[in-house]
C-alpha cells in the first residue's frame, strides 16, 4: 500500500478519535459532576489527553520528521504525567471525604459506546502505525487502546456502585488509570530519548 494512502488512512482514524472525544469530554464531564464520580471525571480528563494526543499525532503526520517525532512522543508522556498526578489527588480527597457518586446511566452508555469504538480505533491504529512504521502514531494507538480498557475498568466501577451500593467501586476504579497512565508516560518519554540517542549515534558514525 502507497505511502500516502496510508497516511491518510492514520490521519482519518486520528479525526474520528478526536471528534469523538471532543463529544465525550462534554457528556462525561457533565454527567462526573452531576453524580460526582471521581472515575468519571478521570475519564473525563482522560479523554482530554487523547484529544491533545491526536492533535500531536495529526500535527506529526502532516509532517514527518525525527525531531517532531521525538517532541510529539515528549507531549504525549508529560500529558499523562499531568493526568496520574489529578487522579491520585482527587481519589485521595474522596476516599477521605467519603463522598458517594451518584448512578449515572448517561454515564454508563457513553462509557459502554466508548469502550466499543476505542478498542476498533486502536486496532486500525495499530496496523496502520505498524506499516508506516510510524512509532507515533503507535505508540498513540497505544494511548487509545488504554482509553478502552479504561473505559471498560470506569464501566465496571459505575455498574457496581448502580447495582449494589458498592460507592468505593468508583473512585477504586480510577486506580487503572493511574496505572496505565504511568506506564504510557515511561514508554513515551522512553521513546523519545531513544530516537536522539540514535541520532547523536548516526551523527557520530557520519563524523
Amino acid at each position: 500500500m502507497q505511502q500516502t494512502t496510508l497516511l491518510k488512512r492514520g490521519l482519518w482514524l486520528e479525526y474520528i478519535t478526536l471528534g469523538w472525544n471532543v463529544v465525550g469530554v462534554i457528556i462525561v464531564i457533565i454527567a462526573a459532576y452531576a453524580a460526582r464520580s471521581v472515575a468519571l471525571a478521570g475519564f473525563g480528563l482522560d479523554s482530554l489527553i487523547e484529544i491533545f494526543a491526536s492533535v500531536v499525532v495529526i500535527w506529526q503526520l502532516r509532517g514527518v520528521n525525527q525531531q517532531r517525532e521525538r517532541m510529539a512522543l515528549r507531549l504525549i508522556g508529560i500529558a499523562f504525567i499531568a493526568l496520574v498526578i489529578y487522579i491520585v489527588a482527587q481519589l485521595l480527597f474522596t476516599l477521605l471525604t467519603g463522598t458517594r457518586a451518584a448512578t449515572s446511566v448517561g454515564g454508563i452508555v457513553w462509557i459502554a459506546a466508548t469502550f466499543i469504538v476505542m478498542l476498533g480505533l486502536s486496532f486500525g491504529k495499530r496496523v496502520t502505525g505498524r506499516q508506516l512504521k510510524n512509532e507515533v502514531l503507535l505508540t498513540e494507538g497505544r494511548v487509545t487502546l488504554v482509553d478502552a480498557y479504561l473505559a471498560g475498568a470506569v464501566l465496571l466501577g459505575l455498574v457496581l456502585n448502580a447495582l449494589f451500593g458498592w460507592w468505593w467501586a468508583d473512585p477504586l476504579a480510577s486506580l487503572v488509570i493511574v496505572y496505565y497512565g504511568i506506564r504510557e508516560a515511561l514508554h513515551a518519554l522512553h521513546e523519545s530519548t531513544e530516537g536522539k540517542e540514535q541520532n547523536i549515534r548516526t551523527a557520530e558514525f557520519m563524523e
